[in-house]
């Protein structure tokens, strides 16, 4: 048999780790910043760019996205040359990859630092930056569907497929979640409203982490486990079922994140069907995993490597446990909105996702340098450091989680609310104090790694291209073979079949929502918000003010006691984006229109401590500063109206007019309470957004109260 020679490019996995590294610890050390800024408000440094409304989106994309991102990439680049037996199909295309990415990295960390989001979870990053992802996605799928397709090797080993599902779901996620009307170079309106947004995001948002953190992740682990284990998957036909099923099912699972919402009531509860079902194949895959290393536990013992991969697993199956049991609704009821989300979703990341790129990291360098690991002693003390600061980042959350959901609910013996929201606040410091030391810990581990790996790399000659050989690709006859080998031969069918698989859910949860019209009833009371609450609401969100408060009050009754009428599907069918929350950090706000004076909320934005005693919120001196951007109002108007808002035709010629005779009302509300400020600043319109939320509602519920009484 004639082998070929080749080499595999190591170039590109070298750049994709060092890129691991370096954005990893930017990733932590603003989540580090972030977890401060709980008990000491004044880390945000009264500057706009560094509360928590805005620091918070880009720790959370620059550990998805930059971190977990670029190892998944590392891996991805790493393994499937020599699964395939191929080099990549282009290296041009390789560098174009890598070089798009990190430039889609500076791009969100600064958009959203200057405030430029779109307001959804995990998906804040404004339309160019949308087109950005689309091309380079595109780019890492032809170059990995090129090397597929000149592969030396017939099969396709179990990673692949994971590989194959992650690229073509994640693909459709972002195309229909980015769906946006751009109405300016880098502002945009998400093209659904209200539910049907919320019901869009979170079928992206719970599958972002279905198919970005966990099914390329699972493929890195049934590569890279039986490599540094030595040893084979412990069941072919098992990772055949773990495969199949969790595609299907996950897709599904979206709907959970919005249990006691406006969401319809039979898309809630097909959520919580399939997220329970999820146990099955998540676990199937864990143990599929542990069971590999049956026979080398000695070598566990000794290997940081091997440490490394069994914790990570280990906290797979645990938050594949925990999510589906949070998908219950009596369970839902108290973790939803609570610190409990934070704990289910760090031993996640910091486990599942942080321990596996740890491990792959600790296993190439060596490999690529062609050197032993400059210090195992260093690498087991980042072991123990990261696992007890994940214990100590975690605990804390789920005990301050049980907290808040406990003082919310509780009522006096003359059925009052027995505490003020703000004390639930106050109550859980301690907690999130804790928690920031765990964080510490993960970070001070992470920095040890990032040393450990330099020496490593200084002792070594790293070996940009490795040579290799291989005979070529040979023809298979069929029906001497497994009938699922069949499907393993041609990636094409793989990827067509995936992409079926995974629609489905998708098509069956969404087009009955955006259908049938009985599932969002409307509200006559509910109109169009103003041009100057519209510009309003536009400074909420450029704020982040979502990422601790929710417009959702859910029919409990502690709810309706603290906010109000619980909310219905109708409120929101001129909300472009939905700003449901998903944390209250502060108070739910979709009835505090009318609730306060304009003057309290003036004090409140610049001194939140003062009108609220104990308050961890930040202060915003810069809108009382900015003039209010009113020329690009008509572009406002004109976008609201092609997304179906009814605005008068002409409207948004005669908009600033209406705008300013607001902006002077609210001002001349401030001036009778010795407040004096221009009509033109930022404030303003944020004031008379946040008096304007719930007002239609309580004008129906006026209107019915009328007219049952005549």
């Amino acid at each position: 048999m004639q082998m070929e020679k080749f080499s595999y490019d190591n170039g590109i996995v070298k750049k994709f780790a060092i890129a691991t590294a370096l954005w990893g610890l930017v990733g932590m050390i603003a989540g580090l910043w972030v977890a401060l800024q709980f008990y000491l408000p004044q880390t945000s440094l009264n500057f706009p760019g560094t509360t928590f409304g805005r620091l918070r989106p880009i720790h959370t994309n620059a550990v998805i996205f930059a971190f977990v991102g670029n190892s998944m990439f590392m891996g991805v680049y790493y393994s499937l040359q020599r699964l395939c037996k191929a080099r990549m199909f282009s290296d041009a295309l390789s560098k174009l990859h890598f070089w798009g990415w990190q430039s889609i990295i500076v791009l969100a960390a600064a958009s959203l630092f200057f405030g430029y989001t779109t307001g959804k979870e995990y998906a804040e990053l404004e339309w160019p930056i949308d087109i950005l992802i689309t091309l380079i996605w595109v780019v890492f799928g032809i170059n990995m569907f090129g090397t597929i397709i000149k592969r030396r090797e017939s099969h396709l080993y179990v990673a692949i497929w994971f590989y194959i599902a992650t690229w073509i779901t994640v693909a459709m996620l972002h195309i229909v979640n980015s769906a946006e009307l751009p109405f300016s170079w880098l502002k945009s309106y998400s093209w659904y409203a209200g539910v049907q947004d919320a019901l869009v995001q979170w079928w992206y948002g719970h599958n972002a982490v279905a198919f970005f953190l966990t099914t390329p992740i699972l493929g890195l682990m049934y590569y890279f486990l039986p490599k540094a284990a030595n040893r084979p998957v412990y069941s072919y036909r098992l990772s055949i079922i773990h495969f199949w099923a969790l595609i299907f099912i996950y897709i599904w699972a979206g709907p959970h994140h919005l249990l006691y919402t406006a969401l319809p009531d039979w898309a809630q509860s097909l959520g919580t069907v399939f997220s329970v079902m999820l146990i099955a194949p998540s676990w199937g895959g864990m143990l599929n995993g542990l069971f590999t290393l049956r026979g080398a536990w000695d070598k566990v013992r000794e290997d940081p490597v091997l440490k490394f991969f069994v914790v990570a697993i280990t906290c797979y199956g645990m938050s594949t446990f925990e999510g589906p049991m949070l998908s219950l609704k009596n369970v839902n009821a108290i973790a939803h909105y609570t610190d409990w989300i934070i704990a289910h979703v760090h031993i996640g990341g910091l486990g599942w996702n942080g321990f596996m790129a740890f491990g792959i990291l600790y296993w190439l360098f060596p490999k690529m340098w062609n050197t032993s690991l400059y210090s195992k002693k260093l690498a087991t003390n980042h072991f123990w450091l990261g696992t007890i600061g994940i214990v100590i980042y975690a605990i804390p959350m789920y005990w301050a989680g049980f907290t808040q959901a406990d003082m919310w609910k509780q009522f006096t013996d003359e059925g009052q609310i027995k505490f003020q929201f703000l004390e639930t606040v106050t109550s859980i410091i301690p907690m999130y104090i804790t928690r920031s030391l765990g964080g510490a810990l993960y970070i001070a581990g992470a920095v040890m790694m990032v040393y450990n790996l330099y020496k490593t790399a200084a002792k070594g000659s790293f070996i940009a291209n490795e040579d290799a050989e291989a005979p070529a690709l040979e023809k298979i006859n069929p029906a001497k073979e497994y009938w699922h080998r069949v499907i393993e031969r041609k990636p094409v069918m793989m990827l067509v079949l995936s992409l079926i698989i995974v629609a489905i859910g998708g098509l069956l949860e969404l087009i009955p929502t955006f259908l049938v019209k009985e599932n969002i009833p409307t509200i006559a009371s509910v109109q169009p918000y103003t041009p100057l609450e519209l510009q309003g609401r536009d400074i909420y969100i450029r704020e982040g003010c979502y990422t601790c408060h929710s417009q959702m009050i859910r029919p409990f009754r502690d709810e309706v006691a603290r906010y109000g009428e619980y909310s219905k599907a109708g409120e929101f069918v001129y909300d472009h984006p939905f700003q449901w929350g998903s944390k209250r950090t502060g108070p739910d706000l979709a009835r505090l229109g009318g609730k306060y004076p304009d003057s309290w909320h003036y004090n409140h934005l610049i001194e939140p401590s003062v009108m609220s005693p104990g308050s961890v919120m930040p202060r915003y001196p810069w809108l009382y500063e900015n003039d209010l951007d009113t020329s690009i109002t008509p572009a406002k108007i004109r976008a609201m109206q092609t997304l179906g808002v009814p605005y008068a035709k002409g409207y948004d010629a005669v908009a600033n007019r209406d705008l300013m005779t607001q902006a002077n009302g609210i001002r001349i509300n401030l001036k009778v309470d010795k407040i004096t400020t221009p009509a033109n600043k930022e404030i303003i319109a944020l004031i008379a957004y946040l008096q304007r939320l719930g007002k239609d509602i309580k004008l129906e519920k006026q209107r019915v109260t009328t007219a049952s009484n005549q």
